[in-house]
């Protein structure tokens, strides 16, 4: 049973659910009005997930994915993501249909995921802007539409939105950089000295944004993203080769902010939380 879910990631889903849980956080929406949409994208995730699989297994070099999906065809795979992609796309037809301008951002979207899987994964940066755009910054956009709309009279989002944005990008970037290092992506075409630059600038203007963000913005509960560029400048103080554990711990912390927001939209939605 196990290695049946393995096979799904399911860990990894984090990675865009949390952006949507801080769009509804943020706005203080209903979590239950946009549930398709959050479930919607978790079925995507598998697909980019298995899909990303069957083109990786290809690979001899990539022992963590040939272990994982040994004794499996890249048929049955493919499968897989192709089951979750309709099931998905269909939860996603609502807002699509009501929002005709979602409907276009699903499939920008679904376009820049497949780039990333087929053609520019080894592509240094670059691959960072898609998964970002596609994972973060779109589907944010996604969830403000569907509440609000397209306003006529004022931005889609406040100048404070477009900044946490930059950060949780600039955090996401960060972690995706320390994913590659130890998986031996894109990013370890470079020396092992360049890759410490790379992951420290990166984490510093991560911690900058983030502080600036907490002094614009002093919610208590943003203060423990602070937090995580320093513990990642501190992981690479020297250029050395990291071990798994590293990246074992990155999935973590990520799934432990899924579970850090879901919380308080639960105390939010109860009166506990009031953001100003």
């Amino acid at each position: 049973m196990s290695r049946r879910i393995d096979l799904l990631r399911l860990d990894y889903t984090f990675s865009v659910i949390v952006p949507l849980l801080i769009a509804i956080f943020i706005n203080n929406y209903l979590i239950w009005n946009h549930i398709d949409i959050i479930v919607g994208f978790i079925m995507f995730a598998i697909t980019g997930n298995t899909w990303n699989d069957v083109v990786d297994m290809r690979d001899p070099n990539e022992i963590e994915t040939l272990e994982r999906v040994k004794g499996y065809h890249w048929k049955e795979i493919f499968t897989i993501g192709l089951v979750t992609f309709v099931l998905g796309l269909t939860l996603l037809l609502r807002t699509c249909f009501e929002k005709s301008v979602n409907g276009i951002l699903l499939i920008v979207i679904i376009i820049l995921v497949l780039l990333y899987c087929v053609k520019y994964k080894s592509v240094p940066i670059l691959n960072h802007i898609l998964l970002g755009a596609s994972h973060i910054i779109l589907p944010y956009f996604m969830i403000k539409i569907d509440h609000i709309g397209i306003p006529l009279t004022e931005p889609l989002m406040s100048g404070f939105e477009w900044f946490l944005m930059f950060a949780f990008f600039t955090f996401a970037i960060t972690g995706q950089f320390v994913h590659e290092t130890i998986d031996g992506d894109s990013i370890t075409r470079f020396s092992l000295k360049t890759q410490q630059k790379i992951i420290w600038v990166s984490s510093i203007i991560t911690l900058i944004v983030a502080i600036c963000t907490f002094i614009v913005y002093p919610v208590i509960y943003f203060l423990p993203f602070i937090l995580f560029p320093i513990g990642t400048m501190y992981t690479f103080r020297r250029p050395t080769k990291s071990t798994r554990g590293v990246k074992d711990v990155g999935i973590l912390m990520g799934n432990f902010l899924l579970v850090y927001f879901i919380t308080l939209i639960i105390m939010q939605m109860n009166g506990f939380v009031i953001l100003p």
